[in-house]
This record gives structure tokens, sequence and C-alpha cells, in this order.
């Protein structure tokens, strides 16, 4: 289902359109406030602009060999609406999914594609945020009340590749999966994957028997968890008869508890987690295999993100000999392939860098607030989600360990607290407003959660402070209770 099929064509209007909230982004977040703002604010107006042709966003953006979840789709999925599928879900079936959500509530309405957002500023003398965007080349202007970033954290149009010696010497291409080429020919190719994250354990065994060989490098080895693409609980649920609403509930309130309690004993009992999860990998792979060197990471458990590897399809393809995985690291490209630092040459015929990708902070959007550009890095984040110095703005930033929508969920719920408390109240501003003399930290804690993507753009980042009030906790744990009992008259909240 395409946007095309599901919205018809609107008539470019020069003049300025004026919704309560303008909604940035189509993605799982925006569609899901989309759901929220319909169902929590009848009669609130609003729109969503999407930048691309349809609607999707990550799931849009990535087109590479089997592209599919890394978290499960009974906490990924919204949730009021079951998921029915297997817990790891390929892009095609969240796209289904997505569709099912936008047909369903009639959402189509609300979205508008293609459309670029170039600015947005904010009048503190007008209360209203101006936006500027394109639609086939065409100038809009859209006025709001309010507006809901939910437009995710990287950058779509190009992926992160570091630039080491030599890449111009290769003679075969150099793919990025964020960029994948659809005329791209890998059958019976040498190909060198190097990543050692959830996009490279993805591609390397769906592209295994394609391949004469494909290597993964890794300059560092990742955990994963390796397991069965089934959910016993729900399947034995639904042998019961159970009601799939009451199914997804069950399973997502089971799954959280664990992955709760997982997180826990990352922290507290470091060790027995590490040997859980290596005891995981040495199940396919055998005694003999050398895990300390290619699967036992340098870090403790949950310092970075943990991938799922379903029915452990890329140990699999280790184990049967149709991938091979090097640990080392990269000296230079050379004519015909990479040399490392051991001294080892690695021959390909094609080289695939699933080196991650960087992170856009509220889109690259340039914003002004009363005629004064915005810098994100001066200012202090509220909750994650709103900023100081920028009013009636909340952006969706989801968990690291956690499914991104279940945040999204929570902070849509938010939003529309928010408003009805400004409609009851007569505000037509609100603008977090930190306690004087708050000392102020880094976004998130590198001891805490330290992947490269966020190490390499943390200082465009929001500042945070003290206590959970001025942090992005990363736990939803405590934020699904905390966040609905939010005292939306606090102090850390300014209102005019």
């Amino acid at each position: 289902m395409t946007a095309t099929d599901m919205v018809a064509a609107r008539p470019t209007s020069a003049k300025t359109e004026h919704f309560d909230v303008l909604v940035v982004g189509a993605g799982i977040s925006g569609v899901g406030a989309a759901y929220h703002l319909q169902t929590q604010r009848p009669g609130t107006s609003f729109v969503v602009l999407e930048s691309k042709d349809t609607f999707g966003g990550t799931w849009v953006t990535h087109r590479y060999p089997g592209i599919r979840s890394d978290s499960d789709l009974y906490t990924f999925g919204y949730r009021f609406k079951p998921w029915t599928g297997t817990p790891i879900a390929t892009a095609q079936e969240i796209l289904s999914y997505m569709g099912e959500v936008i047909e369903e509530n009639h959402l189509a309405r609300h979205i508008r594609y293609g459309h670029k957002i170039t600015s947005a500023s904010w009048s503190s003398q007008d209360n209203l945020w101006t936006v500027e965007a394109v639609h086939d080349g065409k100038p809009l202007r859209f006025t709001t009340n309010f507006l809901f970033m939910c437009q995710g954290y990287y950058k779509h149009d190009q992926g992160y590749t570091p630039q080491w010696p030599g890449m111009s010497d290769f003679k075969g291409p150099i793919v990025h999966p964020q960029t994948w080429p659809e005329d791209i020919d890998l059958k019976d190719k040498k190909v060198v994957v190097i990543g050692s994250g959830a996009t490279a354990a993805t591609l390397v065994p769906n592209i295994a028997d394609q391949v004469e060989h494909v290597t993964l490098l890794q300059r560092s080895p990742t955990y994963f968890v390796p397991g069965r693409n089934a959910n016993e609980l729900a399947d034995t649920l639904r042998e019961l008869k159970v009601d799939e609403a009451w199914i997804h509930e069950i399973v997502r309130r089971k799954i959280l508890f664990d992955q709760a309690n997982f997180t826990r004993r990352a922290q507290e009992e470091s060790e027995a987690v590490k040997a859980e999860l290596l005891a995981g990998v040495r199940m396919f792979l055998g005694d003999d295999f050398d895990i300390d060197t290619h699967f036992t990471p340098r870090y403790r458990p949950w310092r970075q993100r943990i991938a799922f590897i379903p029915n452990g399809d890329l140990f699999q393809g280790i184990k049967a000999g149709k991938a091979s995985v090097v640990t080392d690291e990269i000296e230079r490209f050379t004519a015909k392939g990479i040399l490392l630092k051991s001294g080892l040459e690695l021959e390909a015929d094609v080289i695939i860098t699933a080196t991650g990708f960087d992170l856009s902070v509220l889109g690259d959007i340039p914003f002004e607030v009363d005629g004064k550009p915005v810098d994100w890095s001066s200012t202090v984040t509220y909750r994650g989600m709103m900023f100081t110095g920028v009013p009636n703005l909340v952006w969706v930033f989801g968990y690291f360990r956690a499914s991104w929508t279940l945040r999204a969920d929570l902070v849509s719920d938010f939003v529309a607290r928010l408003l009805a408390h400004m409609q009851d109240k007569g505000y037509h501003k609100v603008v977090p407003q930190v306690p004087e003399g708050m000392e102020l930290k880094p976004w998130i804690d590198p001891e805490n959660f330290n992947p490269g993507y966020l190490m390499r753009g943390l200082h465009l980042m929001p500042k945070s402070g003290e206590g959970s009030e001025w942090q992005h906790t990363q736990d939803y744990w405590a934020e699904k209770d905390e966040l609905p009992k939010i005292d939306l008259d606090t102090a850390a909240l300014r209102y005019s």
C-alpha cells in the first residue's frame, strides 16, 4: 500500500494554512502521533508533513537484503493495534501493519507526502510557529500552535562510512546499506561486510546463498542473542483461543518485565549475563570456534544495543562455511580488497560498509525563536522531549534498550494531556525552565550507553540536568508510570 493509494491529490495553495498541531514525519512515531491526536483530541486540527512519497520512515529508507526489526513487534508495534505475526518482522510486514493503522483509522486525510520542511520559526508576539516547506518544487507555508517532531534521530539521505586510506584504490563498488543500489549484482562475488551490529548480522545470512563467499569483518565484537523467531506465550494463548487484543497486552507486559529484569542484571550481575549471552553463541558454533576473539565484546552487556539473531541464522551461516568472521583493524583498502593490521589481506569484489549512521538533531531543520537561531546543544532537555528556550515543541526520541514505539505512545499521551491543560487554562505558550544553578551534563552518560553514532554526535545534543525531569532516563519501566502522572503545573514548565 503506497501513499498514492492511500491519499488523494490535494490542490496546492499559495496561501498560508494553519493547524493546531503540525506533526513532522510519517514514520512509526508520526503515524502513532496522528492516531493519538485523532483519538484523544477530537476537534484538534492537525497535519502530518512527510518528506518522502510514502509512510514508513526507517522501513522505507533501508532496502538492503533481509531488512528486519531488531525489536520484537509485540513491543515495537503500537499498544492500540495487536501484532499477530512473528516477533521479529520484515520491513514489508511492518509497512503493511502501519498501512493498516492508517487505513483503519482514516489517517491518510491528515498526511501530506513529498513535503520537505526547510525552516521553522517561532514568534512570541503571535505565539505561533511558521513552517516553510517545499512540495513539487513549490514553496508552501504553514502556521501552527504546536510542533510535534516525529522525524526520527538519524540522517536518512546517507549513512556513516569512516574514511580509510586507499578507498579510491579499490576496483569494486563500496556500498552502504542505507543507500542500497537496486541493480547491485552479488551473485558468485566475494563480499566483505564491515560492521558488527544488527545491520551486518542481518545482511550476512541474507546474501550468503547467492555470493561465492561473504566475510563479516568486525573491528570489535558485539553481543548477540540468538533464538527462535517465535513467542511461546503468544502461541499458547492463541491455542487457547484468547482474544488477540488480550494476547498483545499480556505478551507485551511479559516481554517488558523480562527486559527490565535483564537490564538490571546486566548492571548488577554483568559477568553472569555475559556468560549467558556467550553460551547462546556457543550453542550454535560449538566449543572449537574462537568465541573469545570474535563474539566477546570489550564492554559490559547493554552498554550498546544487543541484536536478536532469529533462529541463529548468522551463526548457522558461519557454521556451514557460507560465511566467515574476521576480527581485526583495517590498515587500508587495496585494489583487490582490504589489508588488515595483522597483515592479512581480504580479497573482495564488493565491500559493504554496515558502519552505522549519523545522528540528526530535530531533522537538521533550521529553527529560530524570535529571530534567533536555535543551537540545540545549548538547550537543556525536559524529560528528553522538550527543550529550554523553545516553546510549544515536543520531540519523540525513543528508547535505546527497548522498542522505540513504547516511548512514542507515551509521548503522544503527554502531548494530548498538555494540549488539553493549555486549552483549559487559556495558555498559549509553554516552555521548560531549569532551576537556577542546576549542574548540566551530556544528553546521555557514556558509561551507561555509548554506541558510535551517539558518541560522534553527542556534542550536537541538548544537555541534561539533575533528576528525572531533566533527563532522558531510558527507563521505560519507570516512565510508563511516571509520564502519565506528570504534574503539568510543575515549576519545570512555564506557561503564558
